[in-house]
């Protein structure tokens, strides 16, 4: 055969060499006997018996436990974008947030420079009973030298973090003694807070900020409504901007504080989960307050629920973006490892019909939804939105609410893009003004304790040249250039986001939130609109 016509039957010698080699494979796995019950049909048990054998035959070591959890991950994205898998190792992290609490020894931490700076001791808890203050340096944990070695937040959680009742030694350097102060601290349970700031804006606004709805979110939402005495104001905004959500009940429980007696909130359809009405009860006493909700692309399922709820009863006005688009429900289901499955199990429909998840599946990149609004203008403009007549729905008032993808706002506010920059996105990507708004306070911490309040701070302490080449200077030693067109386009933002996080490691949430909403283009509309209303 000459070397032309070798070429040109390649392909088939190659195509028959490989069949030969199936071929001897499978006689070679016909030659031995197997340990499995191969007659078996049932093919759910065929995925357990391919582990089996290849644990038992396969060329080279595998580590099974490692393909199963693998496995399970590929089955369960193939299924919806929300179940999903936990690790034994990432459980008690996974879960803790919505639990309302952990174990450890109560302190809000940085790392700068390698050392671990206590931000807050959390009030009341373990650290600040026994005396450690803000800004002390953690130099030592029962014997383990963490200063200067490199440490990460992970080593120092599992260093901190214990079961309750159980001690850990620490020894702190405070700025001013010559020598490390020893302590030791009592692990006891730390709440972990779900409502970040409630404020009162002026005598007939109130705000409050939710970051998740966690089993301890009703109470922690009716001691912040005492806090700013609610009852006394004619209007509440109520901030679940990147909000990702967290337990359906919670946000049955927040929608009841709102609604009279007997609204539907919320109801869910499964095909082994009961379907089942969520209604008001008539233990809530804010139902005739004048309610604004935030929402943006960030806000999801329970999220999703309580702001549902309000528009479809017209009990609200939803104010900003389209939300995340999240209408499953999970369940977290346990193994015996101590890992979890959390399972969607059913959908959840607002009180007029629509279900708001947005579609998934074949074709669809859902990860990239974010980035799929910001190139057809959508996060700019409401016009660049369109939904079909199917996925119309009218609320008992007459207003059109739309199902199919997140819950549409009344009032939309598209994105501020006065001040953005990539030079404003690098210094926010790499956390670098939260990490010189806390240097800057540590440095000057005895100078800025010389306010009064935060208010005083507030309306008396800018961000001079000075402080903002000082930050440019710090942005430049890690490795972010100074780009001068985009530091004129945000240097308002910047100063202002500056004095918001000098604040917040002073005054904590309040102050931060204070000066954060000074500046904030949904807040602002709001104000607007709530003014417009009343006149």
């Amino acid at each position: 055969m000459n070397q032309n016509k070798l070429s040109a039957y390649s392909p088939l010698l190659f195509a028959l060499m490989l069949a030969a080699g199936i071929f001897i494979g499978f006689n070679l796995s016909d030659s031995r006997p197997l340990d499995l019950d191969l007659i078996a049909t049932d093919k759910k048990n065929k995925l357990g018996q391919v582990i089996t054998l290849i644990d038992q035959r396969y060329v080279d070591t595998v580590d099974t436990d490692d393909l199963v959890e693998e496995t399970i991950d590929e089955i369960l994205y193939d299924l919806d974008p929300h179940s999903d898998y936990i690790p034994a190792s990432e459980l008690d992290g996974a879960t803790e947030p919505l639990s309302g609490e952990f174990e450890g020894i109560g302190v809000e931490f940085t790392i700068q420079r390698d050392t671990l700076i206590v931000i807050n001791p959390v009030e009341g808890g373990p650290s600040e009973k026994v005396g450690i203050k803000p800004g002390d340096r953690i130099i030592l944990v029962d014997d383990s030298l963490i200063a200067g070695v490199g440490v990460e937040n992970q080593t120092v959680m599992d260093l901190l973090k214990g079961e309750s009742g159980t001690k850990v030694e620490v020894k702190i350097h405070r700025k001013g003694g010559p020598e490390l102060l020893p302590f030791t601290i009592k692990r006891d349970r730390i709440p972990i807070k779900s409502v970040a700031v409630a404020l009162r804006i002026n005598e007939e606004t109130g705000y409050l900020k939710l970051l998740r709805f966690a089993s301890t979110t009703r109470s922690e939402f009716r001691d912040a409504m005492n806090k700013i005495k609610v009852l006394e104001l004619k209007n509440l905004v109520l901030d679940l901007r990147d909000n990702g959500g967290g337990y359906l009940q919670t946000a049955v429980e927040l929608a009841d504080e709102f609604l009279p007696a007997n609204k539907l909130i919320v109801y869910t359809k499964g095909k082994s989960y009961d379907n089942k009405e969520y209604r008001a009860s008539e233990s809530g006493k804010l139902d005739k307050i004048n309610l604004y909700i935030l929402i943006n692309e960030n806000s999801a399922s329970a999220s999703e629920v309580l702001a549902g709820a309000i528009q479809d009863n017209d009990r609200g006005t939803i104010i900003g973006r389209r939300s995340f688009g999240k209408g499953l429900v999970q369940d977290q289901l346990f193994f015996d490892d101590h890992s979890a499955l959390r399972l969607t199990i059913a959908r959840y429909f607002t009180p007029t019909g629509r279900s708001i998840q947005k579609p998934y599946g074949d074709g669809i990149d859902y990860e990239n939804d974010y980035l799929e609004r910001f190139e057809n203008g959508e996060l700019l403009n409401s016009d660049s939105i369109s939904f079909p007549d199917s996925l119309k729905f009218t609320t008992p008032q007459g207003k059109t609410v739309y199902g199919g993808g997140g819950i549409m706002p009344d009032l939309f506010v598209g994105i501020d893009t006065m001040g953005a920059s990539e030079y404003l996105s690098e210094i926010g990507f790499r956390g670098l003004i939260n990490r010189f708004g806390f240097q800057f306070a540590d440095d000057h911490r005895e100078e800025l304790n010389k306010f009064a309040n935060f208010n005083e701070f507030i309306n008396g302490f800018e961000v001079d040249e000075k402080i903002l080449n000082d930050f440019i200077a710090f942005a430049e030693s890690n490795d972010v250039e100074t780009d001068q067109d985009g530091l004129k386009a945000s240097k308002t933002i910047i100063r202002d986001r500056l004095k918001a996080y000098i604040a917040r490691n002073i005054w904590k949430n309040d102050a931060f939130y204070s000066v954060l909403l000074t500046d904030d283009k949904i807040f602002k509309a709001t104000l607007k609109f709530i003014g417009e209303a009343e006149n």
